[in-house]
């Protein structure tokens, strides 16, 4: 008998669930359950009907719809958690509907009451990557929708999700309702972003390089010869090197305008290449460009065996350097340490782990971490893991996402010190540490040392200048603290903001600058709307300005996302800075003192 022929076609795949669904059951089943059905009734359905969609299945706690129209697909969606704000708006914080809603576009397969397919998928994944009252789209959605509709969508990266093969690029609706009440806009608009001026020297910037591979599987492998070239290149002090996140924002763009690339970034030329890692030999080309005129200036391609592949990371940043500037001698860009490590196994669990560093998700975290336990295992003196490991420390810390931060905070200053011991002169490693230190209590002048030394080896190092910022404001030094911060933005234009803004923002607000630290660091919150330490900071900031409704409001916010309202505050060195802090927290939770 001949199979039945399978309906296919191109659809908006709209995935939506209930954050705590199970929680609100167990304490009000019967009232939760009336709830629900009236939301669908008076603003799921009435919705998706407006915007031409189908409800194909919904399940206790949500519903997977399609859309023929992508952008009525996000519309809706918009639409929808907009609605539900309003409506919690007055309810206890427990008793919340608030639904996590992922899109995506792609081909799937109709059933008369099912769809089914990777693109279904896709969307389920996005959903459950969307915070509550949240949206997440993917690249494609994102790519279809951002001239048609008057939607802010935040790049949060890429992530690995299960049973999809490749990585998805994941970004947040901006304008999507993300609690009880939309936080107060900044008094004017952010100014659109200017074209950057070329700074006083030689910069240049290094896109993504392709996995010509053939294995999706290998794209750490090409992504971690991006960061090791990048890092070879800043280390000649007369080079300005944009950081790898600006530069890998233009990853997967079919055809990259490098002279828009030069405008975006700031910088007078661009590197492009590939990479070809098949059995124990390596392959790495490149190809130089002036930005401005779109002139190629030089092309190489760079051949060996895995254990030349420091020796081949360091040729190519050779090449590149002795093309933009002749004079160079060769000495200047050999490496602080003969080699970082001699186990290629050790570095390729190194690379694996960093390709799941600065995603901020617990899982990522962890996982990351387990890489890095077993490369410091094959090889108990390679700095750079260890500095990396203690970071991961550093964030489970930070985040409380341990049951014992004790523990962690120990563990995380003992590799910083064995990196430290291991690869000292290493810019990066110093610059991490440091951070990692001073966070957990060293003495500030010590870790600020080590940190400008890092600095002098590296001027390009982003994320140390943000480091550096951070550092500056915990010793009680504002003004310094936000030119390191703009000095990190400057080199790193393109990555999310939201962590150098909140910088800048607390910053201003210990200068007693009330209403910069205000704007700042709701611009911040604007980039990354669930950070827990920034509405902590807001809070405070609009109970010293007398502002008492709107601070208790941010508090209702901040109540949502963690149960310490109030912390220590022990990295602020300067006791009167502490208090200032901590007693307009208190006034805003309207804690007694």
């Amino acid at each position: 008998m001949p199979a039945q022929p399978v309906e296919r076609k191109l659809a908006a795949i709209f995935a939506a669930d209930i954050a705590g669904y199970s929680r609100l059951m167990g304490e009000d089943e019967e009232g939760t359950h009336a709830a629900v059905i009236e939301l669908r009734r008076e603003v799921i359905a009435p919705r998706m009907e407006e915007h031409h969609g189908r409800i194909v299945k919904s399940t206790g706690d949500g519903f997977l719809a399609e859309f023929a129209s992508v952008v009525d697909a996000v519309r809706c969606a918009v639409e929808i958690q907009r609605e539900l704000a309003g409506r919690n708006e007055g309810a206890a914080i427990d008793r919340r509907i608030e639904f996590r809603i992922g899109v995506n576009l792609g081909d799937i397969i109709v059933e008369a009451d099912d769809i089914f397919g990777d693109g279904v998928n896709v969307a389920a994944r996005l959903e459950a990557l969307a915070e509550p009252g949240g949206i997440c789209v993917s690249r494609v959605v994102r790519d279809q929708v951002r001239d048609k509709l008057d939607f802010a969508f935040d790049d949060i990266g890429e992530r690995q999700v299960k049973n999809i093969a490749r990585p998805l690029r994941v970004y947040r609706v901006g304008n999507a309702a993300n609690a009880a009440k939309p936080l107060p806009a900044p008094p004017s608009p952010a100014p659109a972003q200017p074209v950057l001026p070329l700074p006083d020297k030689p910069s240049i910037a290094v896109l993504p390089f392709q996995n010509m591979s053939g294995d999706p599987e290998q794209e750490y492998f090409a992504h971690g010869m991006v960061e090791e070239i990048t890092t070879a290149l800043a280390r000649i002090r007369w080079l300005f090197v944009i950081a790898r996140n600006s530069s890998f924002t233009y990853k997967g763009q079919a055809a990259v305008d490098i002279k828009q690339v030069g405008r975006e970034l700031g910088v007078r030329y661009v590197l492009e290449g590939s990479v070809r890692k098949a059995g124990g030999r390596i392959r790495i080309t490149g190809q130089l460009i002036d930005a401005q005129s779109g002139a190629h200036l030089w092309a190489d391609r760079f051949d060996g065996s895995l254990e030349d592949v420091f020796d081949l990371q360091d040729q190519v940043a050779i090449s590149v350097a002795g093309v933009i500037e002749p004079t160079l001698q060769a000495a200047e860009i050999a490496r602080s340490v003969e080699r970082p490590t001699s186990d290629l196994t050790a570095y390729d669990l190194y690379l694996r782990a960093y390709a799941l560093a600065f995603s901020w998700e617990k899982s990522a975290s962890i996982g990351s971490l387990q890489l890095l336990e077993q490369a410091i295992e094959r090889d108990p003196h390679y700095g750079p893991a260890l500095a990396q490991a203690a970071a991961r420390h550093f964030e489970l810390h930070l985040n409380g996402w341990t049951d014992d931060p004790e523990t962690s905070r120990r563990t995380g200053i003992e590799l910083s010190r064995r990196a430290l011991q291991a690869a000292g002169q290493d810019p990066n490693v110093l610059c991490n540490v440091a951070y990692i230190l001073g966070y957990f209590g060293e003495e500030i002048d010590v870790v600020i040392s080590l940190l400008d030394h890092g600095l002098e080896l590296n001027p390009s190092a982003a994320r140390g200048w943000q480091w550096s910022g951070w550092l500056r404001a915990w010793a009680g030094e504002p003004d310094l603290a936000i030119k390191h911060f703009e000095t990190s933005l400057r080199l790193n234009p393109r990555e999310q903001r939201a962590n150098p803004l909140m910088g800048i923002g607390v910053a201003h607000f210990f200068a007693g600058r009330l209403e910069e630290g205000r704007t700042t660091l709701l611009r911040s919150l604007q980039e990354k709307p669930n950070w827990v330490p920034t509405y902590r900071f807001l809070a405070s900031c609009y109970a010293h300005m007398g502002r008492l409704d709107e601070a208790r409001e941010v508090i209702l916010r901040l109540q949502n996302l963690t149960n310490v309202i109030v912390p220590s505050a022990d990295n602020w060195r300067d006791p009167a800075h502490r208090e200032f802090y901590l007693s307009g927290l208190r006034m805003a939770a309207g804690v007694e003192t």
